[in-house]
């Protein structure tokens, strides 16, 4: 029998760490709903077509290592206006929600959209200067010229483009548990999801 738990909140709040611990820990799969995007546009640069590289899409797709590159976050931002691919990506993502081993789903309207009957829903945030902080650190120790404003500044915009686009705007499901990260612990946060899923599931 499946049971998904949905867990949505802006960048840098921490969804995708507690999200992965907190499937390790039920034994449940994973995915990272951001990577989907970018898996699609890999398979378009390779030559297919955006629909039926959507609509074909693979879980080991996920693993490639060139996702995380500028061309392919580029061409990730032009295929997601496609209505088909969305709509192929949807169904994707819901199949793998499905699971019968369970499965835990990370992004920004899995409560909201893709999962509005998941057992479990939670809302990671934290301030827009601590996630900017975090962000901060990670970036400036591969490139030096990074300014703690810019990345304030960006981490600001992003938040703005996802609260504020017609479809699927990023907002908390009205049941979800919202997890504020501002001011805990990696492991207090990944402690206090888990809670959340044994109040429903069982120990």
């Amino acid at each position: 029998m499946s049971f998904t738990v949905a867990i949505d909140g802006p960048a840098a709040a921490g969804k995708g760490t507690i999200s992965k611990a907190v499937a390790a820990h039920f034994g449940f799969a994973h995915l990272d709903t951001g990577l989907i995007y970018r898996a699609t546009a890999a398979r378009v640069i390779a030559g297919e077509d955006p629909v039926a590289a959507a609509q074909e899409l693979r879980p080991e797709d996920l693993a490639r290592e060139d996702l995380r590159t500028a061309d392919v976050a580029q061409a990730a931002s032009k295929v997601a206006v496609i209505p088909e691919v969305r709509a192929a990506l949807v169904a994707f993502q819901r199949r793998f929600a499905a699971r019968e081993e369970g499965a835990v789903l990370d992004g920004r309207d899995i409560g909201t959209v893709i999962c509005p009957e998941a057992e479990v829903k939670l809302f990671v945030t934290a301030s827009a200067e601590v996630r900017a902080e975090r962000r901060y650190l990670e970036l400036v120790a591969k490139d030096a010229s990074v300014t703690r404003d810019q990345v304030l500044a960006d981490v600001k915009a992003r938040d703005a483009r996802d609260t504020g686009r017609d479809t699927a705007p990023m907002v908390a499901a009205k049941d979800a548990v919202l997890i504020d990260t501002s001011e805990m612990q990696i492991a207090e946060a990944v402690t206090a999801a888990i809670a959340e899923v044994e109040k429903v599931r069982g120990s």
